[in-house]
């Protein structure tokens, strides 16, 4: 709760500051970007890659950097808590995290794990370089799922965080890019690159070592990067590099199709949902907020231009954009208030 007291404050003095006025309606409509604006750029020691966040801080993949931490308690101010490359092979692409341990993709170089219990002072432990080439992480309870690209998707157990027990691996058409799971963990969803989407039934899990049969295929147009779901109306969203945002019905899995899509500026490549919004990454085109509320008719709300936007995530209101040229972008949408 303080925390989003804070981000309201913020809100507020940025529409005082720039309309030193009351709010009208008239002023409400003529807000740019959809009401969504950058409170914060803050340059990345390497080339910022993809982002996460746990409670105050987030989590920087940064290239041929490894790892970043940045504190951003007040996201109009962020500041380095420490660094971690020394023992982080390879080059930093992708990166998730579970409990006190996170994970960075390093393609050919498999898998970095870190200990952050102490923040300031991250422990990289030795690379996993049998779970390779990784793309992309999906973490489900006590499982990490990797997109090792051509080779499919990679299981291991991760009850003990620091060393992942490597189970199936599940092969796919195409390059295997994004994962995600339904909330049911009953399927498995995979952005094969230029295969499109497939899904893969793990309803009979067996700890990692069952068979996965692929129950659904759906052809995308261009290079299908990301894939997340909304389970409660079958729908998966797809980064589909030059052709933008596919959405995608699976309803019936004998009848995967898509059913509407938005192509922006710029080449999709990392997406989150929340509350009918699709927040996407584009590169060039930036970060780009789109109303998914008619799956059939998406509708762009805003655009945040951004030099080269890669990784995306949200927490609350505050949107994290990792930028490859600016580094940690920190947005929200302004809150117009009316002053008295």
């Amino acid at each position: 709760m303080k925390l989003i007291n804070l981000t309201i404050a913020v809100f507020a003095i940025l529409v005082i500051a720039g309309c030193g006025k009351p709010t009208t309606p008239e002023n409400i409509n003529q807000i740019t970007n959809g009401g969504y604006e950058i409170l914060s750029k803050y340059q990345t020691a390497g080339f910022a890659q993809d982002v996460i966040k746990k409670d105050n801080l987030v989590y920087i993949a940064q290239g041929e950097g490894g790892l970043m931490i940045v504190d951003v308690t007040d996201p109009v101010n962020p500041t380095t808590v420490s660094e971690a490359s020394e023992g982080i092979r390879g080059y930093s692409s992708k990166v998730d995290m579970r409990d006190s341990v996170v994970y960075i993709c390093a393609g050919s170089f498999g898998v970095s794990v870190v200990n952050v219990a102490d923040p300031e002072h991250p422990i990289v432990s030795a690379s996993n370089l049998s779970i390779k080439p990784a793309r992309n992480f999906h973490i489900r309870g006590d499982y990490l799922f990797t997109a090792i690209s051509e080779q499919g998707v990679k299981i291991a157990n991760i009850e003990y965080p620091m060393q992942p027990d490597e189970r199936k691996t599940i092969p796919t058409t195409g390059f295997a890019k994004g994962i995600t799971t339904s909330a049911d963990t009953n399927m498995l969803f995979v952005a094969c690159g230029e295969m499109g989407l497939s899904v893969f039934d793990i309803s009979d899990f067996q700890e990692g070592f069952g068979d996965y049969p692929l129950i659904g295929t759906c052809n995308t147009p261009d290079y299908a990067e990301t894939v997340v779901v909304d389970d409660s109306r079958s729908l998966a969203f797809m980064a589909c590099g030059t052709a933008g945002l596919q959405v995608i019905d699976y309803s019936d899995t004998t009848d995967i199709h898509i059913v509407g899509s938005y192509d922006g500026s710029g080449y999709a490549k990392d997406l989150i949902f929340d509350n009918n919004l699709v927040f996407m990454t584009a590169q060039k085109g930036g970060l780009q907020i789109i109303n998914v509320t008619d799956p059939e008719n998406p509708e762009i709300l805003g655009q945040v231009e951004t030099e080269y936007a890669l990784g995306v995530t949200k927490e609350y209101e505050i949107i994290y954009v990792a930028d490859e040229v600016e580094g940690l972008i920190t947005i929200a949408k302004i809150i117009a208030v009316e002053l008295n």
